[in-house]
């Protein structure tokens, strides 16, 4: 194990890598994946259920996520993750058990 992490700290990381941790980092990106986990919503309700982020940020993060292809916006019912976005929420899904987890075993 020891030899694998030095091996890992060798590697620089991949430039793929760096922008997706650089998106992963943008305030509110994945919080929004996150909330549309259950379904279409429209602006309103995705600004509710994101912890009243301001419009001008939603929305900047909105158009950002869809230039991405990871949501898509769809007449009359607002936002949806692509099918790309929710490949992007399994692994939102594996983190939140990961949290779960550390929360119920004190390791944190």
């Amino acid at each position: 194990m020891a030899q694998r992490i030095q091996n890992l700290r060798r590697e620089p990381t991949s430039a793929l890598m760096a922008q997706a941790l650089n998106f992963a980092g943008r305030r509110w990106a994945l919080r929004i994946v996150w909330e549309l986990r259950v379904g279409p919503l429209n602006f309103r309700a995705l600004q509710a259920a994101s912890g009243n982020i301001s419009p001008s940020v939603l929305q900047a993060r909105l158009h950002e996520l869809m230039d991405l292809g990871i949501i898509e916006k769809i007449p009359s019912l607002g936002y949806r993750l692509s099918a790309s976005g929710d490949r992007l929420f399994q692994v939102l899904a594996r983190l939140d058990k990961w949290s779960i987890n550390l929360v119920n075993t004190g390791n944190y």
